[in-house]
């Protein structure tokens, strides 16, 4: 870690870590209750016929899954290459961006406190690349830019497009939803607005990306999200009667709560919004499809991804063993005779 924070300075460092230790505790604290909460809903439920309805799901549609979550973790690729092309890093290839994003994402998000371990692997991966670590920070800034606005804004076109979206919430009426919507939007629009010149930040020495350009930010961000939403979608069985909308907006929301709690995957504040949010009458069938989008997006990346680091980790540390030992030979004195 003292690798990662040679280049920050030790103010920002402490304020770093100090907020990171707060928000990790607070979100401890709160994947805690909800996993709670999602225990005792699981309880009611006939876990021998959730597992028999996952095992009847068509393999057409788990198929059609793969596909559309491929297509999602290849939109992750865009964070890292335009976070690096951003910086002025025109010299990484996309290879090496793909290589970033499909590793840092799933390993950070499955082990947890993703704004702690996402830098760290980074670093790793982008080391023959002589990448200091403020240039890490500043890709973290411009990736979780483009993951906020991306989120944000499907969150609040889902809104507008189905208001009754959080309707199993007592007291919360669709109108609430609406002016939600709308302040999400027009928050957006602000920002595109405000952005447009390009502007610089003093505190990262960071020149933040131009209106045209934060408006590809959304799209990639759109992008990312909608093929994961959809994913679910296809899994969810028919006769639940479960709109695109209404998933998206419950998809968004359960990911920002399970992204903001740090927990390894978002578990419990991710499946209690899910199961709250989409659930009926007939929970079992939804659980079953909720179990098989956490094996396909989440259990199986962050299986390859971690198979990957440590294969590039290892290679690494056995070509700097090669080169070591010749050095080691030369450098010895004669044996004497």
């Amino acid at each position: 870690m003292a690798v990662l924070n040679e280049d920050l300075p030790p103010q920002l460092n402490r304020r770093a870590w100090l907020r990171g230790l707060a928000g990790l505790t607070m979100s401890l604290v709160i994947a805690g209750i909800a996993i709670a909460v999602l225990a005792r809903a699981v309880k009611r439920l006939d876990v021998g016929h959730v597992i028999v309805t996952a095992e009847a799901t068509d393999p057409k549609l788990i198929a059609l899954a793969l596909v559309l979550i491929a297509l999602s973790y290849g939109g992750l690729t865009f964070y890292d290459l335009f976070a690096l092309r951003t910086i002025g890093r025109k010299d990484i290839p996309c290879r090496a961006a793909a290589l970033g994003s499909f590793t840092s994402y799933p390993i950070a998000h499955g082990i947890g406190a993703v704004a702690l371990i996402s830098p760290l692997v980074r670093y790793r991966v982008y080391a023959p690349y002589k990448l200091r670590a403020l240039d890490i920070a500043k890709i973290s800034v411009l990736t979780g830019l483009t993951f906020w606005l991306g989120n944000l804004t499907a969150l609040g076109l889902s809104l507008m497009i189905d208001p009754d979206a959080f309707g199993w919430v007592e007291y919360w009426p669709p109108t609430l939803n609406r002016l939600i919507a709308a302040a999400l939007l027009c928050g957006i629009l602000v920002f595109v607005i405000w952005s447009w010149p390009g502007r610089r930040s003093h505190r990262w020495r960071l020149r933040l990306p131009s209106g045209p350009t934060v408006l590809l930010q959304i799209l990639i961000g759109l992008f990312d999200l909608s093929t994961a939403a959809l994913a679910m979608y296809v899994l969810i069985p028919a006769e639940l009667g479960i709109d695109v909308a209404r998933l998206m907006a419950v998809f968004i929301a359960a990911t920002l709560l399970g992204f903001a709690s740090h927990a390894p995957a978002g578990i419990g504040l991710f499946d209690a919004t899910i199961m709250l949010g989409l659930g009926g009458d007939d929970q079992d069938k939804l659980l079953a499809a909720l179990l098989m989008f956490r094996i396909l997006y989440h259990l199986i990346p962050f299986v390859l991804s971690l198979a990957l680091f440590g294969g590039i980790e290892l290679r690494r540390s056995w070509r700097e063993g090669r080169a070591v030992r010749p050095a080691s030979s030369a450098s010895a004195p004669p044996c004497r005779q």
